[in-house]
């Protein structure tokens, strides 16, 4: 069925979801160098991402290093780090969750509403983990922005938009498509599963009704029963 289909569509989703967040969470690429002014003479190469910073001056090998504390870092940083562990486990049981949702799972054996609401729940995780995902990234990508425009900074403190921003970007667009198409499998298993017992309610009523009219119809009346006496 369709519902189905998307929902099979939906866990794809949600793997390639889990790889990006761990990808985006473990790439140093937050923030490169800027090559501009005197930092385009020196060529010096420097990567700054949530665990480790990596740096390359001319030809020589690029080596990094995992940061000592976590103190050093940027206000953006820090919180980037814990948003971004919270991504990936909250994709991680969106995953479960909706795969005890689907129609071939044996999480709930025969009940299907108590699916239809474990899918509920997985969609609006989904959701969640957008979010988790989405305001990380754009922080950091604001504050580098904000921070090459600043006149007061010089040319070698000036930063760019790393690779690890455009997939955590795209990841948080992957993260609600598949939200959003579990929520809509969701809303229509649910309207096809309240239809049976919708019908079985007409039906009663109407074999009620039916029941009722035959009744009167064989029941004399007093003019019938007063012939018959006479």
């Amino acid at each position: 069925t369709c519902s189905t289909g998307s929902t099979v569509f939906a866990l794809v989703l949600g793997f390639i979801g889990l790889f990006g967040t761990i990808t985006t969470t473990a790439l140093p690429t937050w923030k490169v160098s800027a090559f501009i002014g005197a930092n385009l003479v020196v060529m010096e190469d420097l990567w700054e991402g949530l665990w480790m910073n990596c740096w390359r001056q001319a030809d020589i090998k690029m080596q990094c290093k995992v940061y000592e504390s976590m103190l050093i870092l940027p206000p953006e940083l820090q919180a980037s780090r814990g948003l971004m562990v919270v991504s990936i486990i909250l994709v991680v049981i969106s995953l479960l969750i909706t795969g005890c949702g689907t129609r071939q799972s044996k999480c709930w054996d025969d009940n299907i509403k108590g699916k239809n609401v474990t899918l509920a729940l997985g969609g609006g995780l989904y959701l969640l983990s957008c979010l988790t995902t989405l305001i990380p990234v754009s922080w950091v990508g604001f504050t580098v922005i904000r921070n090459f425009y600043n006149p007061l900074l010089s040319d070698a403190q000036k930063r760019e938009l790393g690779s690890a921003l455009f997939i955590g970007w795209a990841t948080s667009g992957v993260l609600l498509i598949t939200g959003i198409l579990i929520l809509f499998s969701y809303s229509k298993r649910a309207s096809k599963d309240e239809e049976p017992y919708a019908d079985a309610h007409l039906l009663a009523v109407r074999n009620s009704q039916k029941e009722g009219s035959v009744y009167s119809q064989r029941t004399p009346s007093s003019f019938h029963k007063h012939q018959e006496y006479v």
